[in-house]
């Protein structure tokens, strides 16, 4: 329940809570962020100034906050698949493993002393 309503509302908290790649919350952040622009100038009048809401403009932005949506649900999906707890995808891989070899730059600092 609590996942489910953190997608539909807030996708890219949602993906990077409980995902395993942090890096898809970037790009479905954008798409959510457009989404509540676009909805937002869509109740203003849209691109052509109308007087009402821009019917149009308002779907577009629910579009985009479908996708972000659907698209923090994949992510969830294949996290609790275990992929990146395996380790299987060179991606997945590629993001644990950097964090590990990475040397403390202070050490090198205090290395030249």
């Amino acid at each position: 329940m609590k996942r489910g309503l953190l997608i539909l509302l807030t996708p890219p908290l949602a993906a990077c809570r409980f995902g395993c790649a942090g890096c898809c919350a970037a790009p479905i952040g954008v798409f959510w962020i457009t989404a509540i622009v676009s909805i937002s100038y869509g109740l203003l009048g849209g691109p052509t100034h109308l007087m009402g809401p821009s019917l149009n403009t308002i779907l577009l932005g629910a579009a985009l906050w479908t996708i972000a949506a659907v698209w923090a649900a994949v992510t969830i999906r294949s996290a609790d698949e275990d992929r990146c707890a395996k380790r299987s995808t060179r991606f997945c891989r590629g993001i644990l493993a950097a964090g590990e070899e990475e040397a403390d730059p202070f050490d090198e600092v205090r290395k030249a002393r």
